[in-house]
């Protein structure tokens, strides 16, 4: 099932919202109210509308997508057409009514968000609302937020926050309290697929196993549906349950998986990272006639290549996580055909793999196991060195491999 299925007469800008058909009659009633100027309210609110939103979700569940297609009907003259100007800019990120925060830091710092706080005080050039999208509120710092709480506390007129955190409790009670709340759900694995062929084109037999793979992670399914080299990268991480029956294997599979997780970050970030230096070396003046780059052009440039490191840190951990939960879905294979449930697997391609761990161990070293992985990936959210994270996973699933 789409987005729209099932939802009478909604609006084509929520037409990439998989699954969500309760939050999307939400934002659209909201919109409704706002039609006509609605009854504004001493600080710029309408009737039937807040200042202050907070999405939340399990991962790929579509908080951001969510909070786009929010921002691209208010703005828009139909409540959400999805072809005029207005809504493509949005959906974009280039409408100068509309500021998207996304950060590839660990972290989002007091000094950007004292800076989007003056940037929310400024009234809308397009008459309508300004609106501030944080993506990542649960990467606020605690001074980040109790500065965001001020301007929540004290909504400038004609101003909308639309945050998006994975849930409730990454949030500061203080923020939380004080915003509309919408949470996602997993979208299935039916109405994923249905996504990758109708918006991406996706071979449908590809989109089917893409989705069953993501287990509902939108974005993960369509990267691997359309990547080939993510799709061996997964394989490789599910086949490891397969080499962990001694030491030594567990040991080389862990600095594997560490070194897969740090190729994978690099290819994502070198990229990004040539294209910010050549930029910023540009704006110094480099390649210019004369006297070259300006004073202090090696601090800011010294600067940059710190904030990549953090980047790069942050994508690294990213690729780790993305690989356990892989990791975590074969035990929960091997669990389901323990216990005899009636579920599909999400590794249906490996069934005889799953099926054979399954035979030689019991349910309680499988749920240990999952146990494992879910400590690794909070030891690393908590910055254990990744190889040390890994190695004592690796160990720790190799544990009782006899069965």
């Amino acid at each position: 099932m789409t987005a729209t299925a099932g939802v009478a007469g909604v609006a084509p800008v929520w037409r990439d919202l998989v699954g969500q058909e309760r939050v999307v009659e939400a934002l659209s009633r909201a919109v409704r109210s706002t039609v006509g100027g609605g009854s504004s309210g001493v600080d710029g609110s309408v009737e039937g509308m807040t200042h202050a939103w907070l999405f939340t979700g399990p991962p790929g569940s579509g908080r951001s997508t969510a909070a786009r297609a929010f921002a691209a009907a208010l703005q828009c003259t139909e409540s959400g057409c999805g072809s005029c100007p207005s809504c493509h800019t949005v959906l974009g990120g280039t409408h100068a009514d509309v500021l998207i925060v996304n950060t590839r830091a660990l972290s989002i710092g007091v000094n950007d968000t004292r800076a989007l706080v003056a940037r929310a005080a400024h009234h809308p050039a397009g008459g309508r609302w300004q609106i501030m999208v944080i993506e990542d509120a649960d990467r606020l710092t605690e001074q980040a937020s109790n500065a965001l709480l001020k301007a929540i506390e004290e909504p400038t007129p004609r101003t909308v926050w639309l945050l998006c955190a994975p849930a409730l409790e990454d949030v500061i009670p203080t923020i939380r309290s004080r915003c509309r709340h919408l949470s996602l759900r997993t979208p299935s694995t039916g109405a994923v697929t249905d996504v990758l062929v109708r918006r991406d084109g996706v071979d449908p037999s590809m989109a089917s196993f893409a989705a069953r793979a993501a287990q509902g992670h939108i974005g993960r399914a369509k990267r691997l549906a359309t990547d080939e080299d993510a799709r061996l990268r997964r394989h490789a991480v599910l086949r490891l349950p397969l080499s962990l029956s001694r030491l030594g294997p567990a040991l080389e599979a862990a600095a594997e998986l560490v070194k897969a997780a740090t190729e994978e970050a690099q290819e994502s970030g070198a990229p990004i990272d040539l294209e910010e230096t050549e930029q910023l070396r540009l704006a110094l003046g480099a390649g210019t006639i004369g006297r070259g780059m300006v004073s202090g052009a090696a601090a800011q440039l010294k600067e940059l290549e710190k904030q990549q490191k953090v980047r790069a840190t942050r994508f690294r951990r990213d690729a780790l996580d993305r690989a356990l939960v892989d990791l975590a879905s074969f035990y929960r294979d091997v669990l389901a055909v323990q216990v005899g449930a009636e579920v599909e697997l999400v590794n249906e391609e490996l069934r005889e793999a799953v099926t054979g761990v399954a035979r030689s161990s019991q349910a309680e070293t499988t749920l240990c196991r999952i146990d494992a992985v879910l400590a690794a990936r909070e030891a690393i959210a908590a910055n254990v060195a990744p190889l040390l994270a890994i190695e004592a996973l690796t160990v720790a699933l190799g544990a009782g491999s006899a069965g």
